[in-house]
This record gives structure tokens, C-alpha cells and sequence, in this order.
């Protein structure tokens, strides 16, 4: 029986296309962050699914100016070979002003299949 709880990693332990998106989601850097993800990925943030490179590239466009924020991450798990749970602290001009969000990626081979960000 396989054991699915998550465990624990370390940050630089995370693969690379999660960290290259969270690296340039941070600056604001849509077309690096797009090349993280497969060309038919889903990304669900806020309710509202996303699906293509397309509409993921419109999200990330609109998410980089609607508040102005600062996030930091805060930790990070591995619940299977392709399931990943990055764990991020946000402070800004948003409604609450600070949030807790993890950012639950699933690759396919080495990009990101899906993303859900949700508190």
C-alpha cells in the first residue's frame, strides 16, 4: 500500500517548473511563468478555471495588477510523484489584507498540469 500523506520537502527541493513559475509569477514575468505549464493545463484560482496556455496567460496578465502584494513562501510538500503543495503568505491591498495560500501543482513529465490555489 502506497503511503499518500504529504511529507515535508525542502524549498530547493521543489522541481524545476514549480519553481520557475513561482520565481516569475513573483516578478511579474508572464511569459517565463507560462513556459512552466503544458500546453493544455488548467489552473483554478479564486473559483474560476483556466484552461490552455492562453487563458492562463490572460490570468497571470490580470493577477499581476489587480493588488499590489508580497509574497513569501512558506513551505512546501510532496504527496506523490507528481503532486506538489507550495504554501505561500501574502500581504497587500486585497480584500483581509493577509492570506495563507497553497498552490497545489500536479506535473505531467517535467511542466505543470494543474494548479489550484486556494486558502
Amino acid at each position: 500500500m502506497q503511503d499518500n500523506r504529504p511529507r515535508t520537502v525542502a524549498l530547493e527541493a521543489l522541481p524545476e517548473a514549480i519553481t520557475r513559475y513561482l520565481k516569475a509569477h513573483r516578478v511579474h514575468d508572464t511569459a517565463t511563468a507560462v513556459t512552466a505549464f503544458t500546453g493544455d493545463a488548467t489552473v483554478i484560482d479564486d473559483g474560476k478555471t483556466y484552461e490552455g496556455i492562453g487563458e492562463i496567460e490572460r490570468w497571470l496578465s490580470r493577477a499581476a495588477t489587480e493588488f499590489t502584494y508580497t509574497t513569501e513562501l512558506t513551505g512546501a510538500q510532496q504527496t506523490d510523484a507528481t503532486r506538489y503543495v507550495a504554501t505561500h503568505h501574502l500581504e497587500g491591498n486585497f480584500p483581509g489584507g493577509t492570506v495563507d495560500l497553497r498552490y497545489r501543482f500536479t506535473l505531467r513529465g517535467d511542466l505543470i498540469e494543474r494548479l489550484v490555489i486556494e486558502p
